[in-house]
């Protein structure tokens, strides 16, 4: 698999399968290369400043308009509408990989969402579960996905090429692009973030300087590959929500060479650089933010996608796992490997957490009483990674995510054995 390194994200980048497909000094000639057809990809307004466009020239067999008209397919994603309101802290097993032949669109289950895919903000959040890989090809006019596999390697073929990612690693692809995911082992499962809002992009560093978290040269785009099929392709669209399917007479991933900034990239988690403490007391969570999507509000996000990745511990004086906190943000978590250095037991690898705006948690009793009670050394958390998709805007459980057999009904008890300790004539 040949990859390019995102060097930036508002840079341009190039890529083409033939030599020369690439038109020289312009965007769209009168006749394009090869005998190709020119098409914008865009992911953004035509009025965005200049720093925020986000727009792709394709240069393709057939141009995306030829298609005929799209039905609405009986079998639509799962998840269904939200729930009922709960202020409650939610956790869940992971969910089960079906028996029956399931490929990524069928195994998607929407968990939980704070806006309807037709808002211009917001997020929701899947779990998909796939046995085999898709026959058809997909894209979603709703949000740009964010996806984090958990178990399975898969193979995202793009309109702009191939992506290979496994657990570990993420892909981010933007709204509308459309592509098939392959399977590369017997089953796949993993998150995915969907994001209505700005494009995701890296945070700003502020007082860390020019170096740390997600450096810009750890990001890979795909090389151009086109497929020049003359055969029978379903292609399935999630228009507000709901699929939508149309037969071509080929395959819609006939890019020969594109050039822009709206393009599909994957991350290597293992590369975050992480910023900690080696004093006393704790950073902010925010140092581990991998990408953001910003809000109109400066510093308040639409999403943030956070990682827990192996590190040192080494303050001093000082209680390590997270502290107990409310916050303004909402926090749906995952976990791809390993266990959470917040709780002992019950957040599994697949699973998840809810906890929403001004919700209290923190570490479970057993992890609290260890840290107060350990002798304190240097030492390192390893063979682990935690995530958190964070939001400013609060999240609410579908009524498939309050109802499915894998939501623990005891959750809070991983709190109540917090021992009363407080003595007033013991300092």
């Amino acid at each position: 698999m040949n990859l390019e390194y995102l060097s930036g994200f508002g840079n341009e980048f190039a890529s083409e399968a033939l030599p020369g497909a690439l038109p020289v000094g312009q965007n769209s000639p009168q006749k394009a290369p090869y005998g190709l057809y020119t098409e914008l990809f865009s992911g953004t307004a035509f009025t965005m400043p200049r720093s925020e466009a986000r727009r792709t020239w394709l240069y393709r067999i057939q141009p995306s308009a030829n298609h005929p008209a799209f039905v609405k397919l009986e079998r639509q994603l799962a998840g269904g509408a939200l729930g009922a309101v709960t202020p409650n802290r939610l956790r869940w097993n992971p969910l089960d990989i079906s028996g029956e032949p399931t490929d990524f669109i069928d195994g998607l289950a929407r968990m939980v969402a704070n806006a309807a895919s037709e808002h211009p903000a917001g997020i929701s959040i899947y779990n998909y579960r796939a046995n085999r890989s898709m026959q058809r090809v997909f894209f979603n006019a709703d949000g740009e996905l964010l996806i984090v596999p958990e178990q399975g390697r898969l193979r995202i073929a793009t309109e702009l090429g191939v992506l290979e990612v496994a657990p570990l690693e993420i892909v981010v692809l933007p709204r509308g692009l459309k592509f098939r995911v392959e399977l590369l082992d017997a089953q796949a499962r993993g998150y995915v973030a969907e994001n209505h809002g700005a494009p995701l992009r890296l945070p700003d560093l502020g007082p860390i300087g020019s170096n740390g978290l997600a450096n810009p040269r750890d990001f890979l785009t795909p090389v151009a590959r086109y497929e020049d099929l003359k055969q029978p392709t379903t292609l399935v669209q999630k228009f507000l929500g709901e699929l939508w399917a149309c037969e071509l007479d080929h395959s819609p991933l006939n890019v020969v060479a594109w050039h822009g900034n709206n393009v599909p990239y994957k991350y290597d988690l293992r590369r975050f650089n992480t910023i900690g403490t080696v004093s006393f007391d704790h950073p902010d969570p925010s140092i581990f933010t991998v990408l953001t999507s910003p809000t109109s509000v400066h510093g308040l996000a639409n999403l943030d996608f956070v990682i827990f990745p192996p590190r040192w511990m080494v303050a001093e004086n000082t209680f390590r796992p997270p502290w107990f906190h409310r916050n303004l943000m909402n926090e749906y978590m995952g976990l791809i490997q390993g266990a959470y250095d917040a709780k002992a037991e019950g957040f599994l690898p697949g699973g998840a957490s809810l906890h929403s705006c001004m919700s209290a948690h923190g570490p479970d009793g057993e992890t609290c009483t260890k840290a107060i009670n350990v002798e304190l050394a240097p030492h390192k958390i390893d063979n682990t990674m935690a995530f958190m998709f964070e939001t400013s805007q609060v999240l609410r459980p579908t009524q498939f995510a309050l109802e499915c057999a894998q939501l623990q009904t005891t959750y809070d008890a991983c709190w109540a054995s917090l021992p009363a300790t407080f003595n007033p004539n013991r300092r």
